[in-house]
């Protein structure tokens, strides 16, 4: 599995530690508007060649997947161009800006036989999917709280005047996008799409959500989905059901630890041995590949497309909104 980037920061250097532990990939390109952004990078994983031009890197015969880490709004435009370059592709969260645009990277990848993923890693953790399998300890479920709060330096640049691109509705940033999207994710993929999605927005003069309360409606239950990028707070998640309830530690994003609580028993459960959250779903993703497990890989793009109605319908709601939403 011999793979390409596109990006630089933070989570690019994350991707590229997780592939160190997975046998069988390979980095072995990197896109970069400038080559001294990824140099570093480059020269930390021995990734071979830097390119500039994102059209020549894609004509490389020797790349099978693309990972995608752009701003928000260029992950639709990447993620397509590579795919009608033949390549597979791997797109960070948020999967695009619109439901419309996750449709059409679907369609594009069935039509030409690829393998496309979104980069979430809450639903492929180990404690998650032990945390699913044993959901019904825990009876009719009737409350959900999900909390990822996290105080962003860039939030200071925004009061000083500056619009980072996690702020700015031109590159399809904000809170629910960038933070709140792991509680969206965590809740959609136990119970599906609600019936009712309300989102009570926290919002900068420039339109762009710096936090936000998500309320998603289920028959016989509620969700709260918190996200914030302009406080901070413990992270959790807690799940209550007429039988008991469960604590997830550090919230859907991490899925640090797991504990049931019920009248006749207390279950703690953590198998997460990797401290690099990305290793798990890229583990998996390879697994798929290798086996050439299409029905897998399309089972979980329709969870990313019914994801992305409800943020699409949550934002919307809002008053949140973005260029793509008028394409």
């Amino acid at each position: 599995m011999k793979i390409a980037t596109i990006g630089t920061g933070f989570i690019v250097n994350t991707f590229l530690e997780s592939l160190q532990t997975i046998p069988g990939t390979q980095c072995i390109a990197m896109f970069s508007r400038k080559q001294e952004t990824a140099a570093a990078l480059a020269q930390k994983y021995h990734v071979g060649q830097i390119y500039t031009d994102l059209g020549a890197m894609l004509e490389n015969p020797a790349i099978d997947f693309v990972y995608v880490a752009s701003p928000n709004s260029l992950h639709y435009p990447q993620a397509l161009k590579a795919l009608q370059h033949g390549k597979n592709v791997i797109c960070e969260k948020p999967f695009t800006s619109t439901e419309k645009e996750t449709r059409h990277l679907i369609t594009t990848a069935k039509e030409n036989g690829l393998m496309l993923f979104e980069g979430i890693t809450t639903i492929h953790l180990p404690n998650y999917l032990f945390l699913k399998e044993n959901l019904a300890r825990l009876g009719q479920i009737r409350v959900i709280q999900c909390n990822y709060s996290q105080y962003s330096s860039r939030y200071n640049k925004l009061l000083a005047g500056e619009t980072p691109n996690i702020f700015n509705p031109q590159f399809s940033g904000g809170a629910l996008a960038d933070i709140n999207i792991y509680n969206l994710h965590f809740v959609v993929h136990l119970f599906g799409a609600p019936h009712n999605v309300h989102y009570y927005a926290n919002k900068h003069p420039n339109g762009i959500d710096t936090s936000g309360l998500l309320v998603l409606q289920y028959p016989g239950f509620l969700a709260e989905c918190v996200g914030a990028k302009d406080t901070a707070s413990l992270s959790f998640a807690m799940i209550q059901g007429e039988k008991g309830y469960l604590h997830v530690e550090s919230g859907a994003h991490g899925c640090r630890k797991v504990a049931f609580h019920t009248p006749t028993e207390d279950i703690n459960y953590n198998e997460q041995t990797n401290t690099n959250l990305l290793y798990y779903e890229m583990k998996r993703f390879c697994e798929i590949y290798e086996q050439k497990d299409y029905p897998a890989c399309y089972a979980l793009l329709e969870h990313s497309a019914q994801v992305m109605n409800v943020y699409e319908r949550a934002r919307k709601d809002a008053g949140v909104l973005f260029p793509a939403d008028l394409a």
